[in-house]
């Protein structure tokens, strides 16, 4: 058997080598992908926390999602990929469409949701009880692709790479996951999302517990990814909404009302010339 992983070499062209042939339809190049949001309104119990939301985050491009905390922002990242729904109490309306697919069709299920919308949370969660290149892999039973050894070595170099990570673990790959720095694990979870070759990859405040060095790398990994995923994140770091996205969404709930985005449109137009007096405030550290 052919070892991928002994090897180190440069980037390949693109597609996989003709012998990895459970792979080959699985590993062709998925176009990054829009996604629509439509009249979003969602419920906790009685309690509103938004209030018809719409939103177009173009394919291949990074929205920031901005705003206070408690204004909505989270609560709207996991609708996008049907996490809402696990709450018992959580309720909501509206619409998220792939292209021209709704999520929520009743025909859609979500483990189908999930491989094309990817989720990296605030906290780095591999598993622990598993090596780098286990957690890299972990979702793959979800595709349903039985792939040999090789293949796998190949989709975790692949995956690694795109999470900028494979130089830092390529000689130990089979220790343990959790054994990494704060900021490598957290590219490991990229890379873990990344394993299934997403069209939208959603981040919610992914380097919010990270140090400024570790930062940069996970914002020097989202430049990389752009054009290949269409990305969405949540930050309440300003200067990190302005180095790293296309365009923002500024969310808003004042007074115990739901949240409603003020305002969204290009990343430069929303911090150089806002439309709304609330926007210049809250992007220029006036509250919030």
């Amino acid at each position: 058997m052919v070892d991928l992983i002994a090897k180190p070499r440069g980037r390949r062209a693109a597609g996989p080598p003709p012998r990895l042939d459970a792979l080959a339809g699985y590993l062709e190049t998925k176009p990054a992908a829009a996604l629509q949001a439509d009249n979003i309104s969602a419920w906790f119990g009685d309690r509103k926390v938004l209030d018809r939301v719409s939103l177009t985050m173009p394919a291949g491009q990074v929205t920031a999602l901005i705003g206070p905390s408690g204004c909505g922002k989270s609560t709207f990242l996991r609708i996008l990929n049907r996490m809402h729904e696990l709450i018992p109490i959580a309720k909501l309306s509206g619409e998220v469409r792939i292209g021209n697919e709704d999520i929520y069709a009743p025909g859609m299920r979500v483990t189908d949701a999930r491989k094309r919308i990817g989720m990296v949370f605030q906290k780095p969660n591999p598993f622990p009880a598993m090596s780098i290149y286990e957690n890299t892999i972990s979702a793959l039973p979800l595709t349903g692709v039985k792939a040999s050894r090789a293949e796998k070595d190949f989709l975790v170099e692949e995956a690694l790479k795109k999470a900028s990570l494979w130089d830092e673990v390529k000689d130990r790959l089979h220790q343990p996951g959790g054994g990494l720095s704060g900021g490598q694990q957290q590219r490991l979870c990229i890379a873990r999302a990344m394993a299934l070759t997403p069209e939208i990859l959603l981040m919610d405040e992914p380097a919010s517990a990270l140090d400024p060095s570790s930062t940069r790398r996970i914002e020097d990994t989202i430049a990389e990814l752009r054009g290949e995923v269409t990305i969405v994140i949540v930050t309440h770091n300003m200067q990190q909404a302005h180095r790293i996205s296309d365009q923002c969404a500024f969310f808003l709930a004042s007074h115990n009302t739901p949240g409603v985005i003020v305002e969204h449109g290009a990343t430069e137009a929303i911090f150089n010339a806002p439309r709304d007096q609330r926007t210049e405030d809250y992007v220029n550290g006036r509250f919030g």
